[in-house]
């Protein structure tokens, strides 16, 4: 299952899980539309599979890396692995043109933090085919990995993508369809609520994640972990949870939204809730 493997986007996670993949010894064909990314996603990978073997997560041998701007370029693959931006008409266009490449039957893998797995499966031909991944950041070093499977998903599709985890070195835990799943539905409305706090002035974010770690056993504290995930992904998984569950607690806060529109995106960029210039290559 692992010998044709593509991955659609160049972003944060489609070149964490091409480098969790390639560690493993398999070869990738990552796909974005834009050629920059996908030469900052091959930097990024190999500074990834470098700290990887530093780490003993990878397996030596590293798997060959191809890229493409062209989706066509998954035909034959032996399952896809769809880890675009999170924004269901992006998504679902993405996966229905993956889908009309390759044969009935392989398994097409929406990672999402947010987005329900039959909204995404209603646009394709063969809806069986379509199971959902949440992997965590840096997907080469989170043994877990959250699997949704919809009402229409096959269980030929579940057998599949469960099997491509083991392979990797992952523990799958399958849980049902919903808005969020299960990790954001309960870890994005606590990670808004912790920029509410700071947006309030009750503390600073340092005080935030200090006290929720070393009182409450958060290993990074929650907006350490805002900032991993992107303050950007953030705010887009909340506004999906708060658009199809009317949850106010996942309106993503004024801090937030003015962070995004400043281009403080987190590690990515830099800057978040707190400075990681000194980290940037």
């Amino acid at each position: 299952m692992t010998d044709r493997l593509t991955v659609l986007g160049a972003g944060v996670m489609g070149a964490g899980i091409a480098t969790l993949v390639l560690g493993k010894g398999f070869p990738v064909r990552l796909i974005d539309i834009d050629r920059a990314a996908l030469d900052r996603a091959r930097r990024d990978i190999e500074a990834q599979l470098r700290m990887a073997r530093l780490m003993g997560v990878s397996d030596g041998d590293t798997g060959r890396l191809s890229t493409s701007t062209v989706v066509a370029d998954a035909a034959g693959s032996t399952a896809v692995i769809e880890a675009i931006t999170e924004r269901a008409d992006l998504k679902a266009e993405a996966l229905r043109e993956a889908a009309s490449m390759v044969r009935p039957g392989t398994p097409l893998v929406s990672n999402t933090s947010s987005i329900p797995i039959a909204e995404l499966a209603a646009v394709l031909d063969r809806p069986e085919d379509l199971a959902g991944t949440h992997f965590m950041n840096p997907a080469y070093l989170i043994g877990t990995v959250e699997v949704v499977r919809a009402a229409g998903t096959a269980q030929a599709t579940m057998d599949a993508v469960t099997g491509l985890l083991a392979a990797l070195g992952r523990v799958p835990v399958v849980v049902g369809d919903a808005p969020g799943f299960v990790t954001s539905r309960i870890l994005h409305p606590m990670l808004n609520a912790a920029a509410r706090v700071v947006q309030a002035g009750t503390a600073t974010a340092e005080a935030v994640d200090t006290l929720m770690r070393d009182c409450l056993g958060h290993r990074t504290g929650p907006l350490r972990t805002a900032d991993l995930i992107g303050l950007d992904n953030l705010v887009d998984s909340l506004t999906v949870l708060h658009a199809r569950t009317g949850d106010e607690d996942c309106l993503p806060c004024d801090l937030l939204l003015s962070k995004v529109r400043e281009g403080s995106l987190g590690r990515k960029s830099g800057r978040g809730f707190f400075d990681y210039q000194e980290a940037m290559p």
